[in-house]
């Protein structure tokens, strides 16, 4: 335990220094509302006050933290809007993580995850728990997923909690020592410079392949042929407000996942781009208006209520599409 602790927490020396020591709740919980999530937290025994310890660096967009409540605790009711996964690692004490029925007890050197944005989690951590945390955007990962290995996660992953890096000299342990030793020797440089880019990287990289393995997915040649549920949520915004004509960033946004990995997932499941399904179905829209023929229509009305101000765009994508003028196809549709 004392290699572990020791090369889990050259942060000790900085921390010290740095870190904010608190007993009052509203404090501490504005804290964690900022580098971890919204959640709550009991008291979970005879000791009400806390003694709490907070340290946190960034490296890259990924945060990483060194913390203790310094008394029994119970943590349910995470934050899923925050979108966020928690990489939990306990340096000291023991922390005790709810998967299905039953509990698992995370000791000194193991590291437990969970995707909150995904699945409801509970926790216990007892009077002596100390961690060493990352908190890691679920976009983070995803994007990491479709860029290193072609792969699209689904809940098969997401929603597996289980923990990573078994045993006190795993690699994934050697890798935290580094992140943390960098952290404590460099702070600005693996903050926001080149060095933490590379360091967040090899998070991700790791990080991925210790959860896949851990939920039987092979991420080279193993991803599902089916696409994430998230392109047909996609494709159903796309379809409910294509009048609107939202950019990608927005349709992005409404289903909760990055414009790269939404990007990539139509290319890889659909063989198309956001933006030309979004032109697919406005044209098609069109065209379904003018064969109706309803009175008072006309192609400029019906292209302008679509989102089109120049016609002769208009017209020439109109012609591509279904080898006609949009105005023979609405005259052809009047004299039937």
């Amino acid at each position: 335990m004392v290699d572990v602790v020791h090369s889990l927490d050259p942060l000790s020396d900085v921390a010290v220094s740095s870190a904010a020591s608190s007993s009052d709740w509203e404090e501490i919980r504005a804290w964690s509302d900022q580098v971890y999530m919204p959640y709550r937290v009991r008291a979970s025994g005879r000791l009400l006050q806390p003694r709490s310890s907070m340290f946190s660096a960034p490296i890259g967009d990924i945060t990483l933290t060194r913390f203790r409540y310094g008394i029994p605790v119970t943590v349910d009711d995470l934050s899923a809007d925050a979108g966020n996964i928690l990489v939990l690692t306990t340096i000291r004490g023991c922390a005790r993580h709810r998967v299905g029925a039953a509990d698992v007890e995370v000791g000194s050197g193991g590291t437990f995850l969970v995707d909150c944005s995904r699945i409801e989690h509970y926790i216990e951590f007892d009077e002596s728990d100390l961690q060493l945390n990352l908190t890691v955007p679920h976009r983070l990962v995803a994007d990491a997923a479709d860029r290193w290995f072609g792969y699209q996660p689904d809940d098969r992953l997401w929603q597996h909690k289980c923990v990573i890096g078994a045993g006190q000299q795993s690699a994934w342990n050697a890798l935290l020592a580094y992140a943390v030793r960098s952290i404590a020797a460099d702070p600005d440089r693996i903050a926001h410079g080149r060095p933490g880019m590379h360091l967040q990287e090899m998070l991700l990289g790791h990080l991925l392949a210790e959860w896949a393995a851990a939920a039987g997915i092979a991420l080279d040649g193993g991803g599902s042929d089916v696409a994430p549920e998230y392109v047909g949520r996609a494709e159903h915004y796309m379809r409910e407000h294509a009048a609107e004509l939202p950019t990608v960033s927005e349709v992005a946004a409404a289903v909760g996942v990055s414009v790269r990995a939404l990007s990539g997932a139509f290319r890889r499941y659909r063989d198309t781009t956001p933006n030309r399904f979004l032109t697919e179905v406005r044209l098609q829209r069109i065209h379904d208006e003018l064969t109706a023929a309803t009175p008072g229509c006309t192609v400029s009305s019906v292209a302008a209520g679509w989102g089109y101000v120049n016609m002769g765009v208009f017209a020439a994508a109109y012609r591509r599409r279904f080898g006609e003028n949009p105005s023979r196809a609405l005259a052809r549709a009047r004299r039937r």
